[in-house]
């Protein structure tokens, strides 16, 4: 969503990935939006795994290779474990998730901080755009986005240390002219929130919904494309919900008789 938002205005985007095969479907989805876009830019792949500080420099290095300058750095890489509270595992549920989650953010925005940087000023710095979640603020881990019986418990936690790790980078590169930046997305159509979809139905996330409806591309792509803007520029250290209301709509768990 980002990416296509960011290649449709005209910008010279780069994602990442560990599968090369989803990253070809990723290029070719936005090349065919570019066709309709009025001044669009283009998008390239490098694959990576930022799972590790080693994944992270050589996702790095690769791009040095390529570009001296980086205008917008988006930290989008996040995954997620489902288990029983009893028996939640170690390596997976709590060391990948946090070093996906959190870990990256710091390797990668540390490791391209110079290219940030590099003629920056305060009226048009480099941006640093740390994808978190409504899982930061909201302490519930069972639900329909897990199976019964299960609870993702690694993942609020994870979330919430991005917005704090946010605004820790917000206070070291601010003197440096880059603004740093948190979007909370709620409920949006991806890969991580497909099980919750197709088992609890649209019907059952819609219902908590002030708006009537989920996120959409272009809430994503319109609020990253603000946080690149000269619009934000005297923006940083933000925490931005993008839910459309929905925190202040909880529907109450099913009580139980005394």
């Amino acid at each position: 969503m980002i990416a296509s938002g960011f290649a449709q205005n005209g910008a010279k985007v780069y994602i990442a990935s560990r599968k090369e095969s989803q990253l070809k479907e990723a290029v070719a989805e936005i090349d065919e939006c570019l066709k309709h876009a009025a001044t669009p830019g283009s998008v390239t792949y490098i694959v990576a795994n930022v799972g590790s500080k080693a994944g992270c420099d050589s996702l790095i290095d690769e791009f040095k290779k390529r570009e001296s300058k980086l205008h917008v750095l988006v930290n989008n890489s996040g995954i997620t474990w489902g288990g029983p509270y009893e028996n939640f595992p170690e390596e997976k549920g709590w060391d990948n998730v946090f070093n996906v989650n959190v870990k990256s953010i710091f390797y990668m925005t540390a490791g391209l901080t110079e290219l940030l940087c590099k003629n920056s000023h305060n009226r048009d710095p480099g941006r640093v755009i740390n994808i978190s979640s409504t899982a930061s603020v909201d302490p519930r881990s069972e639900g329909a986005l897990s199976r019964p019986g299960n609870g993702t418990w690694s993942y609020q936690p994870s979330k919430a240390a991005v917005n704090h790790l946010t605004s820790q980078l917000a206070l070291k590169l601010a003197p440096r002219h880059v603004t740093v930046n948190a979007i909370l997305p709620g409920v949006f159509p991806s890969k991580m929130t497909l099980f919750g979809l197709q088992t609890a139905g649209d019907a059952a996330f819609i219902a908590n919904q002030p708006t009537g409806r989920y996120g959409a591309t272009e809430d994503m792509a319109g609020m990253a494309l603000f946080l690149a803007s000269p619009a934000s520029a005297h923006v940083t250290g933000a925490h931005i919900i993008l839910d459309g209301g929905a925190r202040y709509n909880v529907r109450p768990e099913p009580s139980t008789p005394a």
